[in-house]
């Protein structure tokens, strides 16, 4: 996303190398952020955050409206007039997904969306990326939960001091119970 700048190698997406763009640049290429924190504004109501995060399609369409996205997650419907500020914190993660869906990006970024939110809160979140996953959006993300990583992904990565260490589907990572051992101590 350009907020951290690499030490080497390059980065490509959609076939252009982008580890020296900027985050809004990344933005506009197609990329969608949702850090850990949410970082939404406080001070206004949801709806307000949609309407500052909306963006058109790259090309076609906008795959994603408001209406989509009130349907993906139709708990937030609820809270459209309140402050951001006020939700919860599975609350906050829920509308930080819709509103960076509502920037239209075509590979959606997530970093450590079951921390610190209660189970059913985080089993909410899974099925709603499964849905995600299964229309087509790419969802890349960062995580420690293993069982929602592994119910989610198609390939798994462990990253030990910024080094892949290991990389497989959920089955192989599952067969090999000393890599779990060694880098996940489960």
């Amino acid at each position: 996303m350009g907020l951290v700048r690499p030490r080497g190698g390059t980065i490509r997406f959609d076939g252009k190398e982008i580890q020296t763009r900027e985050p809004f640049e990344a933005c506009r290429a197609g990329l969608g952020f949702v850090p850990e924190n949410c970082r939404l504004f406080a001070g206004l109501t949801v709806a307000e955050n949609f309407e500052a995060a909306r963006r058109p399609a790259r090309s076609g369409p906008s795959r994603w409206t408001l209406d989509e996205v009130l349907e993906l997650f139709p708990d937030v419907r609820k809270f459209l007039g309140q402050r951001a500020g006020s939700l919860s914190g599975g609350q906050q993660r829920m509308v930080a997904i819709a509103r960076t869906l509502l920037g239209n990006p075509s590979l959606l970024l997530l970093d450590e969306p079951s921390e610190g939110l209660a189970p059913l809160v985080v089993d909410a979140i899974l099925q709603r990326l499964k849905k995600l996953k299964a229309a087509g959006t790419t969802v890349l993300i960062s995580e420690q939960n293993l069982r929602f990583a592994t119910e989610l992904a198609d390939r798994v990565s462990i990253i030990e001091r910024g080094e892949i260490r290991y990389e497989g589907t959920p089955a192989e990572l599952a067969a090999h119970p000393e890599v779990r051992e060694q880098y996940l101590m489960v």
